[in-house]
């Protein structure tokens, strides 16, 4: 095995709690090291599992776990695993998996799932929009897909994501929350293969060319992995579209990282908004 077999890599460094007497990961560790890449795996799918399986009426249970020791792993290395969606049969899916430090395989390993009843605990068939998701991401092909509209078009599909974010995880008033500029924006929302909203933002004019992005949102399960920059690069490209040359947000003190990665820069001080620390950010469109 090669890490180039994988198409989904997870990159994880060896703690000083999962080494033994001998000075190297103890045995059991690496099952937890494919548990935690498959959590990863999910998320790269766009896929937040918990939601998932609910609309799916099943879950995954682990049937079967083999693993093949090759060589060790030891304190702080850093080390890839790979997993791999080998087989979908009527009620199984098998994966394979691997740890590699570099190109060197440490240890693989075989998972098999099977699809069922959470409440009778009896196996269902894979449904197939499952099969058909799990197809698409080991082919490379995109998780997600991203729309742009008016409120009246994608309200049903952005309200509920704004409303859990906004007001249920940060303790925003609805009646701040949702304003008359829903009305004159353009939104945007990225959904996943299953219809999940996973992102959204919009895109309002205050003044002549000039762009300014708010109501950024990412469903919690899926941060971090590209599909909140997807939707702020929508809104920017749509800005230019239209002959904006600049482009302002007020960004939430957590995020500045991530708008600085988009090209945003800090302007002024900081204040509060609804009880959140902002700071004013801006970059160039031309």
């Amino acid at each position: 095995m090669k890490p180039t077999d994988f198409h989904f890599l997870d990159r994880l460094r060896v703690r000083w709690s999962e080494i033994d007497a001998q000075q190297i990961v103890f045995n059991g560790h690496y099952l937890m090291y494919f548990d935690t890449a498959m959590a990863s795996y999910w998320r790269a799918m766009a896929m937040p599992y918990h939601p998932t399986m609910v609309q799916l009426q099943g879950d995954l249970y682990v049937r079967k776990a083999t693993l093949e020791y090759h060589r060790s792993a030891r304190y702080d290395d850093v080390i890839d695993i790979g997993m791999r969606c080998d087989r979908i049969g009527t009620s199984s899916i098998t994966f394979s998996g691997a740890v590699f430090k570099q190109d060197q395989l440490l240890v693989s390993g075989e998972l098999v799932y099977v699809f069922a009843d959470p409440a009778a605990q009896t196996s269902k068939p894979v449904p197939g929009a499952l099969r058909d998701a799990l197809a698409a991401f080991e082919a490379g092909q995109p998780m997600t897909h991203l729309r742009l509209g008016t409120w009246a078009e994608l309200q049903a599909a952005a309200q509920p994501l704004r409303t859990e974010v906004f007001v249920h995880e940060q303790q925003v008033p609805a009646e701040l929350e949702y304003d008359e500029y829903d009305e004159t924006a353009v939104h945007a929302v990225a959904c996943n293969r299953f219809g999940a909203t996973l992102a959204t933002g919009r895109l309002l004019q205050p003044a002549p060319a000039v762009a300014k992005i708010g109501r950024m949102a990412v469903h919690q399960a899926v941060r971090g992995s590209g599909v909140g920059r997807s939707v702020l690069d929508a809104l920017l490209e749509a800005a230019r579209a239209r002959g904006d040359t600049r482009a302002t947000l007020n960004a939430q003190i957590s995020a500045m990282a991530f708008y600085r990665r988009a090209g945003f820069e800090a302007t002024g001080d900081r204040f509060d908004e609804a009880g959140i620390s902002h700071i004013t950010m801006q970059r160039s469109l031309v």
